[in-house]
């Protein structure tokens, strides 16, 4: 496995700056935003497509520090009920995968999406209870509607290009589970996988390691977030883990996204690459840096210290001792 890190937290930085400071906090990775959510800060995705010229020297870049791109990710919401979200979210995908293929990067990030609750709806809708049996005929009609038919034409253009596509389980999005990854996996393509990031896991109740034999033994795990989670169980009681208070509100929130160590201890964090080992996922730990509490630099090398320390890095050797 290498170390390396989503790269929007030096939205400040040019190209070349960030991929000095990664080299210099002795990563060997980055996953690059194309547009959506993540912005484009350090890939002018359009330019890139259009000059074999621009990727080269681009590319450059990265090989002169030892540094590969593990993914590119462009984050959004593709099957929105709002066309112009829908429309950009689609466009950006469709070029994200295909410079992938002309960067050699194999995989691509974003989000599942989520409809709205009918073709004249205005705004996304997030069922998560079966009952009123609205909430199951809306949740229904997404899927076989708008879910599946939408992944089935991006798994087909992804399989093309020999690109596999990271969903990451994010609440709010209509893959945010195991369960559902696979579900739509089954009903799409196995180029369709997921982005596993535990911190949106836990505060679901789900275990990662847990996840990760499920997801694995399916071979579905194109990709590895690092961001923890810390669960407030006083403010748990309070608000539910379903909290709707603004991320920036520590004090009261019932969870909060931590630098890796911060939310769960280290033996946590070395069961998961133990499991990642375990199921055949020998690729890049991407650390994502979200903590309210912390400056980049110092939530960065934190997660950094403490991957280092549980990073299995060799390969195995065959049992010599029995």
């Amino acid at each position: 496995m290498k170390l390396g890190v989503f790269t929007p937290l030096f939205a400040n930085l040019s190209f070349e700056d960030m991929l000095d400071k990664v080299q210099r906090a002795g990563l060997n990775a980055v996953e690059i935003g194309t547009g959506g959510n993540p912005g484009n800060h350090h890939c002018p995705t359009d330019e890139l497509l259009e000059s074999e010229e621009m990727r080269a020297a681009y590319l450059a870049e990265l090989k002169k520090r030892n540094i590969t791109i593990s993914a590119f990710s462009c984050h959004s919401n593709p099957i929105s009920p709002d066309p112009k979200e829908a429309k950009a979210s689609d466009e950006i995908l469709r070029k994200t995968i295909r410079l992938a293929a002309l960067m050699g990067v194999p995989v691509v990030n974003t989000f599942s999406g989520t409809a709205g609750d009918s073709e004249e709806a205005t705004a996304p809708n997030w069922p998560v209870i079966p009952w009123p049996e609205v909430y199951t005929d809306i949740y229904k009609w997404q899927w076989e509607n708008k879910l599946i038919p939408y992944w089935k034409e991006i798994g087909e253009m992804a399989s093309e290009y020999g690109i596999k596509i990271g969903i990451e389980l994010h609440g709010g999005f209509l893959c945010h589970t195991p369960y559902t990854l696979l579900k739509l996996r089954e009903n799409t393509c196995d180029a369709i996988g997921v982005n596993l990031d535990p911190s949106h896991l836990w505060w679901q109740g789900i275990d990662p390691v847990g996840a990760i034999k499920i997801l694995g033994e399916a071979g579905a795990i194109h990709h590895f977030h690092a961001k923890d989670t810390y669960l407030d169980q006083d403010n748990i009681n309070m608000y539910g883990l379903l909290d709707m208070q603004p991320y920036g509100d520590v004090k009261t929130r019932a969870w909060t996204f931590r630098s890796v160590g911060c939310g769960h201890d280290v033996k946590v964090w070395s069961d998961m690459m133990s499991a990642l080992r375990m199921y055949g996922y020998d690729y890049v730990v991407s650390i994502e840096h979200e903590d309210p509490l912390m400056s980049i630099d110092e939530g960065l090398n934190r997660a950094v210290t403490n991957l280092q320390s549980v990073l299995i890095k060799e390969t195995p050797q065959d049992i010599w001792w029995a």
